[in-house]
């Protein structure tokens, strides 16, 4: 798994720097430090690694759960905002869903995973009365997802993506009083540093689980002794 997993971090640089047509297999073994017969041993081709890149978005964990449902909505996003300029996976990502080249017809796309997840949350808070009573989850979810992606392709081809915090939190703004009744609206965080925040968050909670596991590792041996 940890090769696995150091074979798709390197995909992801490549791709990300590449874009799907230009990126090679040799390339992807290089940035590795594996050898090519590993990389075929977790992946059949150039096609399996870019679908295993967009795959591996959803392999973390959630952010953390709100008494408000329309605040894990936010944090979603805010976080992956975050993320985009730093993790190499979710950087990739978004080139590989938006990639128009000839290679396009293949199918890469991580929007569905997105608004999926979104959806969800967005059903759990009508179900909390978070929600205004026009407004359909699924419908939300997919403008939000399409909304995200054109604000970062804005973002990067203006600034490097030096403002996309700032004109994610923009678009929350915009969105959330069409969506959210005003109780919930007025405590709502929107902040342009809301996922940097947030993200250190569960990088903390899981130092904290991993010190725990090794508490517990610890004691059963002592007790096995």
């Amino acid at each position: 798994m940890r090769t696995r997993r150091l074979i798709l971090e390197a995909a992801a640089s490549v791709f990300d720097e590449c874009g799907y047509e230009r990126a090679t297999i040799g390339e992807v073994v290089a940035r590795a430090g594996v050898t090519r017969g590993a990389v075929y041993f977790h992946f059949a081709s150039k096609r399996e690694l870019a679908q295993g890149v967009i795959e591996g978005q959803f392999e973390a964990e959630a952010v953390p759960e709100r008494p408000c449902k329309l605040q894990e909505f936010v944090d979603t996003g805010m976080v992956v905002t975050h993320l985009v300029p730093i993790d190499p996976l979710v950087s990739a990502g978004v080139r590989l869903s938006v990639d128009q080249g000839a290679e396009g017809h293949l199918g890469f796309d991580a929007a569905p995973g997105w608004i999926a997840r979104l959806e969800r949350l967005l059903i759990a808070a009508g179900e909390r009365g978070e929600l205004l009573p026009h407004v359909v989850p699924a419908d939300t979810a997919g403008l939000m997802t399409a909304s995200w992606v054109g604000v970062q392709l804005q973002s990067q081809r203006f600034t490097g993506r030096a403002d996309l915090g700032y004109r994610v939190s923009t678009l929350y703004r915009h969105l959330m009083p069409s969506i959210a009744v005003p109780g919930v609206l007025a405590c709502l965080d929107l902040a342009p540093d809301r996922g940097a925040r947030v993200y250190a968050e569960m990088v903390a909670a899981r130092g904290r689980s991993g010190t725990e596991e090794a508490a517990a590792d610890r004691e059963a041996d002592r007790t096995a002794e």
